[in-house]
């Protein structure tokens, strides 16, 4: 089940390691260009930094126009805003994203640049072996690790967790399909059971939400530790089940709704609802699947779009957006660089060999390393090889 909380406080890279600058870095910031996705991976805000820092900024124009954050604003921040893609990825070493590279994003990796984004390579065999193929340097946000945390997952793991209630409330209702029934009923009539797989942070979010709007919510961890603390500050009407194959259908045969928190770092996700279950649910129930990005918790995940966010299986729709905290792109930018800047600081200072010899939750981050497949759970999620990150540098050397 999902993992990526725990309670421990946060913990921002050493200063000493943001001050140790290698050599000044040119950072690109380049316009999201996956369907619908309006978040850029920098703030001006961050720019700004960045820029105190030693560093020069390159941010293509238009990049924050979906965010609400204009060009003037990036230049008066300190960058230098620059037109069109190319101009960015040819001037940079490194480049920080929100998505993983596209399909025309990958001939504009070079060998040695770094990339700093969500890669989420588990779910993609095609893309980790192209990003591997361009011998730049992958860090993902989604790996890099604080302990038993996920700091840069976390914000957004929170976004996605909040909207997949506000998702599943919208086509519960009948003119999108649904079963026709509130969230959270009326006086003399019962709320709505929401099930949510995974206690981690979509989950608690997710179970937060729906408690909120006083759904009947059941949520099923299999970390008995976890599931204490969130029977301690979650609201009476939330209730925290061990779950079991035999539990599972159980829930999902009174299920309105079913939002899918599992997360194994790295990895792939298990698929702990087979195509069968659909059958126990009711006719108009609905899926929400965030768990979509590393290959989904449910068999019949497919990812979806915010343009066609939604498919039907076996009467049950099922909500499958790969960006979701791309439909929310204000709260979600501002979330994100607050996040990922202390980490894109020590990278820039650092360098991606410094980084990774001086870093362990960087070192944690890096998914192929000039060439090779750094990260074990990926490659055990498409059964090849891998090498460790500081094997992978040395061969380079």
């Amino acid at each position: 089940m999902e993992r990526v909380d725990f309670c421990g406080s946060f913990s921002s890279p050493p200063p000493s390691a943001l001050n140790t600058l290698e050599a000044p870095l040119k950072i690109g910031v380049v316009k999201e260009i996956k369907t619908h996705e309006y978040r850029i991976a920098l703030t001006p805000h961050g720019v700004e930094e960045l820029v105190e820092s030693g560093h020069e900024v390159c941010v293509e124009s238009g990049a924050g126009l979906g965010s609400d954050l204009s060009d003037s604003a990036y230049a008066e921040a300190g960058a230098q805003v620059l037109e069109g893609p190319d101009a960015v990825w040819e001037a940079c070493e490194m480049i920080m994203k929100v998505k993983e590279p596209q399909e025309v994003e990958w001939s504009r990796m070079r060998p040695g640049q770094i990339l700093f984004t969500y890669f989420h390579l588990a779910a993609d065999q095609k893309l980790t072996d192209a990003v591997v193929a361009t011998g730049s340097h992958c860090f993902a946000y989604e790996t890099l690790n604080v302990g038993r945390r996920l700091p840069l997952l976390e914000p957004m793991s929170e976004v996605a967790g909040r909207l997949a209630i506000q998702a599943g409330a919208k086509y519960l209702e009948r003119p999108t399909g649904g079963t026709g029934v509130l969230l959270g009923g009326v006086t003399g009539v019962r709320p709505a059971h929401v099930v949510v797989l995974g206690g981690g942070i979509v989950g608690t979010n997710a179970a937060r939400m729906a408690a909120g709007l006083r759904a009947d919510v059941s949520i099923l961890d299999i970390n008995i530790e976890r599931m204490q603390y969130l029977d301690e500050v979650l609201p009476a009407n939330c209730t925290l089940l061990y779950n079991t194959r035999r539990t599972l259908r159980e829930e999902l045969a009174k299920a309105d709704l079913l939002v899918g928190a599992v997360l194994v770092p790295g990895a792939a996700a298990p698929k702990l609802v087979r195509r069968e279950d659909l059958g126990l649910m009711k006719k108009g129930s609905v899926i929400v699947d965030v768990a979509v990005d590393q290959g989904g918790c449910v068999e019949t995940c497919r990812a979806t779009t915010h343009e066609e966010p939604t498919f039907v299986v076996d009467d049950v729709i099922h909500y499958c957006v790969a960006n979701m905290p791309g439909a929310v792109p204000r709260t979600s930018t501002f979330a994100l660089t607050n996040a990922t800047l202390p980490y894109a600081k020590q990278l820039a200072a650092l360098g991606a060999a410094g980084a990774l010899t001086e870093s362990e939750p960087l070192r944690g981050a890096a998914n192929a390393i000039s060439g090779k497949l750094t990260n074990e759970a990926v490659a055990t999620a498409f059964g090849v090889s891998w090498t460790p990150p500081l094997e992978a540098l040395a061969d380079a050397n």
